[in-house]
């Protein structure tokens, strides 16, 4: 099935790596620096800031320059869309798996008739 919503897949496939969904997580906390943010992971700057990029381009964060640090909070809508696209399509999911434990109990039914 296509999606028609490009922007929820720019938000599902930032979230995919897993680097920056701890990101997401620090931020959860509160906005942070990027040398704050960037502490825990070992890997160069110039890498951890790609990561950075990628969620900003996502809309799941945002940034912003304090004298000569860069300050990065989440951007609580574009986290509010994916929840509200979740929810929307786990009510989906949840009545296809009813519809498919009645068949199953129906199935079963029927072999302990035979």
């Amino acid at each position: 099935m296509m999606n028609d919503n490009p922007a929820i897949e720019t938000t599902f496939n930032a979230l995919a790596d897993p680097t920056r969904r701890a990101v997401i997580q620090a931020l959860s906390q509160g906005p942070a620096s990027v040398s704050e943010l960037a502490k825990p992971f070992e890997m160069a700057l110039p890498s951890f800031t790609q990561h950075l990029g990628i969620l900003e381009n996502a809309r799941l964060i945002v940034s912003h320059r304090e004298g000569r640090s860069r300050i990065c909070a989440l951007n609580p809508t574009t986290l509010r869309e994916a929840e509200d696209w979740l929810s929307s399509h786990r009510k989906e999911w949840e009545a296809r798996l009813d519809r498919f434990e009645t068949h199953l109990e129906t199935m079963k039914k029927e072999q302990t008739d035979d």
